[in-house]
């Protein structure tokens, strides 16, 4: 009998996971080079649940991203119809750029249904926020990170040298944002808490929020963990123009993979393509799906 049994077992069974399975890419779609966290990037996300990076973009190319998301708000017919979305034309680039890529690989990717050509995360959704003076709308939401319902992925796990975040935000700020005049509102460290929020969490003028300011072509990452908000956009110098996308583990997740238009989606790079793949673990790591 114990012949019999040992003979229907899957040989990985009880067995680590060999180590090409759980090799991360280096590269992008674009061919660039992904670098590791810094260990003061790791510790504020771990710590606070969200990190800037001022000005990754400048220069002509932030201009050829923000006119394009002005025309994709403003005027979409003029933009071919498989490019009119928050990942066409310029803005593709945005959705696997290295420092973005460095952090999934770290935070969110599965590692078991990686590999150097695909990632083992998925863009959930990719939406274009455009606030000109008095939109935006304040509403406080998530929070208490470590304690959600299965089958919840709005959580974070931390364990002695490794977080995990299933459900990550990075927010590409395009135009200039204006500390307290509109950028969005986090509760630092929200994401690990344990006791409901106070009432003043419900005023968006509290001390308990953070917000920041920050040059166009800046870089925000948070955990949807993190309790945050929306708020009204008073920047009178210019509106907000942003791009905010959400990424889960490939394997996971919240709603349904966001999908491209199938001709902006085979014409992106093969690395790129896998970000927008069915969620399932089947042949994920060295299969073509």
């Amino acid at each position: 009998m114990e012949k019999e049994m040992n003979s229907g077992q899957q040989p990985w069974l009880g067995a680590l996971l060999p180590l090409d399975v759980c090799e991360l890419p280096t590269r992008n779609g674009d061919g660039l080079s992904i670098p590791e966290l810094t260990p003061e990037q790791r510790y504020a996300f771990d710590t606070h649940g969200w990190f800037l990076v001022p000005e990754v973009f400048t220069g002509s190319e932030l201009k050829e991203m923000r006119d394009f998301g002005y025309r994709l708000h403003h005027d979409p017919e003029s933009i071919p119809e498989y490019e009119r979305s928050p990942v066409g034309g310029p803005l593709q680039k945005l959705i696997d750029h290295p420092l973005v890529v460095s952090l999934l690989n770290e935070f969110t990717a599965h590692p078991a249904v990686t590999g150097p050509e695909r990632y083992g995360f998925a863009v959930e959704s990719a939406s274009l926020f455009y606030r000109a003076p008095g939109m935006g709308r304040f509403g406080p939401h998530n929070g208490n990170g470590l304690l959600r319902f299965p089958g919840d992925v709005h959580y974070y796990n931390a364990f002695p040298g490794k977080g995990y975040s299933p459900h990550t935000r990075i927010v590409w700020e395009l135009n200039e944002v204006k500390k307290g005049q509109g950028g969005t509102l986090l509760v630092t460290g929200s994401h690990k808490s344990v006791y409901t929020a106070p009432s003043d969490i419900q005023d968006p003028n509290s001390d308990i929020w953070s917000t920041y300011g920050c040059p166009g072509g800046s870089l925000l990452f948070f955990t949807e963990a993190l309790t945050h908000s929306a708020t009204e956009w008073t920047n009178t110098e210019n509106d907000r123009i942003a791009v905010f996308n959400l990424y889960s583990p490939v394997d996971s997740g919240f709603a349904k993979v966001y999908k491209p238009h199938p001709k902006l989606l085979a014409a992106m790079p093969p690395i790129r393509q896998t970000l927008f793949r069915d969620r399932h673990v089947v042949d994920k790591v060295n299969g073509t799906s």
